[in-house]
């Protein structure tokens, strides 16, 4: 019998993602192999094997039950000297079939994916990114009310070390472990600002990761566009994106930009719930496993607005977004304007295996609400909008979103059409005294 427990997650999304639920599941072993099995490593090599045996969905034709079975003979028949020997064996298993997203995760890997898309983490809240001419580590952000921004972390600033530990040659992956650790410990960073050295020590803690930005920008005719930036489809965003539209009705924007750009997915469900809060009637996805079983998700008429709507994607808007994309675009909800998306129609589940390692296993894949799979196809806007290289190497990060993006002038001018169209001003249907509240704070 394969002892452990299995962490299932259905995620939509080409990044990482975060469980959201527990299965428990014993797979038969033929006598044969039992002997084979009875510890670890082998018994997680069988996990996973046993994990593609009944959940796989093939889209690239390098699957068949007869040689995987064959194949699972042959690893547990072999020896291995150590558990990265094991996981190296199972990372080549699933490497045979060909399929970028299923893959194994050792237990530092699992864990930080399910930190990614858990909506918290216990760090001390910068935003970093690698200076593509320097290759320092500079901060973009501090998260507001976090340790770092308390003790006063800027924007621009340079991290030099990390508790001792020079940040030469280090990518922002690196610098994230070294950071991020137990609520309550310390951390020194070591930042350069207008030449000067800056010794900043700070205390980690529990910080919850918000995955919506938004705002007012007043367009050249003096109308109120209510900007929404959505980065990921983490715990968080469903909420995050009512308490946005919420705060903007409240303010009588005129009409919406949503922006996806540059967004991997995420959770599946996030997708779904977000699209729920645009769009008061019709299919929002449907997904299909190799057994052809089809899960149809609908709208429920409770959308938070009826204002027009925009929004931005580009060749980075992959898995979820596509899924919300496509949703607003084919029941005629929403404007889709930019670029062509990234193209992934497959949906994901996260298992845990028993010794704290992980993967992911292509389940199922997706269709829009008119039957497209967009997979390696993705989905072309409505209205072409590129931002060229020279453009996207002079636009700043506090810029995005703003009259100096390209991209969001040919939004925000669609989206200005758009309510003219409507007669200037589309009816508020959001009620803060409403039934509709709880939907409207992801309470429900």
């Amino acid at each position: 019998m394969v002892k452990g427990r299995t962490t299932l997650i259905v995620l939509a999304g080409v990044g990482t993602f975060a469980a959201t639920a527990l299965v428990g599941g014993r797979s038969f072993v033929p006598p044969s192999l039992a002997s084979l099995i009875n510890d670890s490593p082998k018994e997680v090599m069988d996990q996973a094997w046993q994990i593609v045996f009944r959940d796989y969905l093939d889209t690239t034709g390098k699957y068949t039950p007869e040689q995987w079975r064959k194949l699972r003979q042959e690893i547990l028949a072999k020896s291995y000297g150590s558990t990265k020997e094991s996981y190296e064996a199972i990372r080549g298993m699933l490497q045979t079939l060909d399929d970028p997203y299923t893959r194994f995760l050792d237990p530092r890997e699992f864990k930080e994916m399910q930190i990614d898309t858990s909506g918290e983490l216990s760090g001390v809240g910068i935003q970093l990114s690698l200076d593509k001419d320097t290759k320092e580590l500079v901060v973009v952000s501090p998260i507001d009310g976090s340790p770092a921004s308390r003790a006063g972390v800027q924007p621009k600033d340079v991290i030099v070390s990390i508790d001792g530990k020079s940040t030469k040659g280090m990518t922002t992956e690196d610098a994230v472990k070294l950071i991020r650790g137990q609520a309550g410990t310390k951390v020194v960073i070591q930042l350069r600002r207008k030449g000067q050295l800056l010794d900043t020590p700070l205390m980690r803690e529990r910080i919850e990761l918000h995955a919506v930005e938004h705002q007012i920008n007043t367009a050249p005719d003096g109308s109120k566009v209510g900007y929404i930036r959505l980065k990921q489809f983490n715990a968080n965003a469903a909420k995050d994106m009512a308490a946005a539209v919420k705060d903007l009705e409240t303010k009588n924007v005129q009409g919406y930009v949503l922006d996806l750009r540059s967004n991997p997915g995420g959770l599946l469900m996030a997708s779904i719930a977000i699209a729920r809060q645009w769009l008061d009637e019709g299919i929002i996805v449907s997904t299909k496993t190799r057994d052809g079983i089809q899960d149809i998700k609908r709208a429920n008429g409770r959308a938070l607005t009826k204002r027009p709507l925009v929004i931005l994607v580009n060749e980075g808007s992959a898995s979820a977004s596509e899924i919300l994309s496509g949703a607003l675009q084919d029941n005629k909800r929403a404007v889709l304007v930019g670029q062509k998306t990234f193209g992934k129609g497959l949906v994901q589940s996260v298992r845990g295996l028993s010794d704290g390692s992980g993967m992911t296993v292509t389940i199922a894949k997706y269709l829009t609400p008119s039957g497209r799979d967009i997979h390696h196809h993705g989905i072309a806007p409505d209205v072409s909008a590129k931002l060229s290289d020279l453009d996207a190497q002079k636009l700043k990060f506090e810029d995005i979103g703003t009259r100096k993006d390209s991209q969001y002038r040919a939004a925000e001018t669609t989206l200005l059409k758009k309510v003219q169209a409507a007669g200037g001003n589309a009816k508020r249907v959001y009620n803060p005294t409403s039934a509709n509240l709880p939907e409207a704070l992801g309470t429900k």
